[in-house]
């Protein structure tokens, strides 16, 4: 018979208290994200930056050096990446709603921050947290310019019906219509909505087999 579990209240409020100082104890932002711009290594853990982004770490900013500089800390501001710029036509960028500035750090550049995204045109209906805040490459897109770099007009996706058959089992269905005496008038193509051998092969065939 198993033996029965005793409530030990001491040792779970010792737990509590561990779990407490461990959270309490715990590196911030801040200290986690520092970065020495001489050696280009984190003082908390001496990881060294990528050579790659050396130059980005040097000429670009994270979110939060831009968002300590505005009023309110540019709640409502239209904030992108240069990441972004660089690999899409349609516009990329997060209108600010919320922000949680780590009022520890020197320069209240470090936080977390909240908005609406919109990626390649397409805006999200809910808010979400902004995610990559330390990278360094945000822009701030001027008051005066946020109108044009919002508009966008959306261009209608081509949608493909139809596709090919690979050879080896397009050889299989010709041979097939072709023991069966049809007449080969069109190319075998796979529906993507019905999943038809042709266009014009719309009914399809009953399964045989030995009904259970």
């Amino acid at each position: 018979m198993a033996r029965k579990k005793l409530h030990r209240p001491i040792a779970a409020m010792a737990k509590k208290i561990r779990e407490y100082r461990a959270l309490k104890n715990r590196p911030r932002e801040s200290q986690r994200f520092s970065l020495d711009y001489e050696t280009m290594r984190r003082p908390l853990t001496q990881k060294r930056l990528p050579v790659r982004a050396w130059e980005d770490a040097r000429n670009e900013n994270r979110l939060f050096a831009l968002l300590c500089r505005l009023p309110r800390f540019g709640l409502g501001r239209t904030v992108t990446r240069k990441s972004w710029l660089w690999a899409h036509d349609e516009p990329c960028y997060w209108v600010v709603t919320k922000v949680k500035a780590d009022y520890t750090a020197e320069n209240m550049d470090h936080g977390r921050a909240w908005g609406y995204l919109t990626f390649r045109g397409k805006t999200e209906e809910k808010v979400r947290e902004i995610d990559k805040v330390m990278y360094h490459d945000w822009r701030l897109v001027p008051k005066h310019e946020e109108e044009a770099f919002k508009k966008f007009t959306p261009v209608p996706e081509e949608t493909i019906r139809y596709l090919p058959y690979p050879p080896l089992l397009r050889a299989m269905i010709l041979a097939q219509w072709q023991k069966e005496g049809k007449p080969i008038t069109e190319e075998p193509m796979i529906d993507l909505k019905k999943g038809t051998a042709s266009p014009s092969q719309g009914a399809k065939k009953k399964a045989i087999g030995t009904p259970v």
